[in-house]
């Protein structure tokens, strides 16, 4: 297996000597797309017209390794390299044969050194093991052909320095101590920080001034909802009243709608049920994450809480979960709703 690398790394590479082949995984899938773009610039330069001969893009829906092929033996158009990116391929989910045939196409990278071949796998789309000690078997044979780029989770400070350049960007100023709230108030999403950034600074620019405030992000910018939706069902489940109506009073907090966490919470109680029943037939994480498309991780944590629960209370808590559905239609304002929501925890 080839040794894994970071963004940082890959960024050298690519404005000194890009190699053939490289694998895109991890969690921050923003900075994925930015580093596509940045590659495409690189090797494709300005002109426009040559596009459509040096820089190939295959989708998961309709990709094949037979297109992998075909794009990889078609020289660039003036132009010294070529880029083909492949994205939108859940490798949890592929089938085996489906793999062994990407793998033997793979096998053809070097013949063709002309060509700069990223595939970038979405963060629950290919399931890298314990790193660094214990990549994936996935990993591992994937890293036989291409130099895996692991785009890490940003540290909080690093994500900070990150939201005050974007401010700048569209011509505002940001405290450190902003950028922090931002983070906090809007959540680690990438992408989501992305447009609240942009909405806060035209609103700072509206009103004619460049320096954002604490007061400028609640105004314009929508909260996150920072939780985690499975530790708070497993609260209500546990029924571990105290924490699940902790929980509740800081989404009120945040001012997050009733009905988006009626609907996380639904979820990942019919998630479980599902699960569950099928564990309970026999079927193994494996087989479930390849059925349902859910990521083998998260399939055996669920497995773990259902084995906790017995079938009844699951099917007992679908139904509640129905008719607190219900009972949130007819609810009158916020207020109402978070009633619903403490009724459902209180009942289960």
């Amino acid at each position: 297996m080839k040794a894994i690398i970071k963004e940082a790394d890959f960024r050298r590479e690519l404005k000194n000597n890009p190699s053939v082949g490289y694998l895109f995984f991890g969690e921050e899938d923003y900075l994925k797309a930015n580093a596509i773009r940045l590659a495409r610039k690189t090797l494709c330069g300005e002109d426009k017209s040559l596009s459509y001969f040096n820089d190939i893009r295959l989708g998961g829906a309709d990709f094949t390794p037979d297109k992998l092929l075909d794009a990889m033996a078609t020289p660039p158009m003036g132009s010294e390299r070529k880029i083909i990116t492949i994205t939108g391929i859940n490798f949890n989910a592929m089938r085996a044969g489906d793999l062994e045939d990407l793998m033997e196409a793979l096998t053809e990278l070097d013949n063709y050194p002309f060509n700069v071949v990223i595939i970038s796998a979405d963060s629950d789309c290919l399931d890298a093991g314990t790193l660094p000690k214990r990549p994936s078997k996935l990993l591992s044979e994937l890293g036989e052909y291409l130099i895996p780029v692991n785009f890490e989770k940003n540290t909080p400070a690093k994500l900070a320095g990150w939201v005050q350049k974007h401010y700048l960007h569209h011509g505002v100023q940001a405290s450190p101590e902003l950028c922090h709230f931002t983070v906090t108030y809007c959540g680690r999403d990438m992408y989501v920080l992305v447009n609240e950034i942009e909405k806060v600074a035209f609103y700072v620019l509206a009103h004619e001034r460049d320096i954002a405030t604490e007061a400028d992000v609640k105004i314009a910018a929508i909260p996150a909802v920072e939780y985690d939706a499975f530790a708070f069902t497993n609260a209500i489940m546990e029924r571990r009243q105290g924490d699940a109506l902790d929980i509740l009073a800081d989404l009120k907090f945040r001012r997050v709608e009733p009905i988006f966490i009626l609907s996380e919470v639904s979820r990942v109680i019919c998630d479980l049920a599902l699960v569950g029943s099928l564990g309970a037939s026999g079927q193994t994480a494996s087989e479930i994450s390849a059925a349902i498309k859910m990521h083998e991780y998260r399939v055996g944590l669920y497995l773990r809480q259902a084995g906790k629960t017995s079938p009844d209370r699951l099917r007992a808590a679908v139904a509640a979960c129905r008719e607190a559905d219900s009972a949130m239609k007819g609810a009158l304002g916020s207020s109402g709703g978070y009633g619903v929501i403490e009724k459902l925890i209180c009942s289960l």
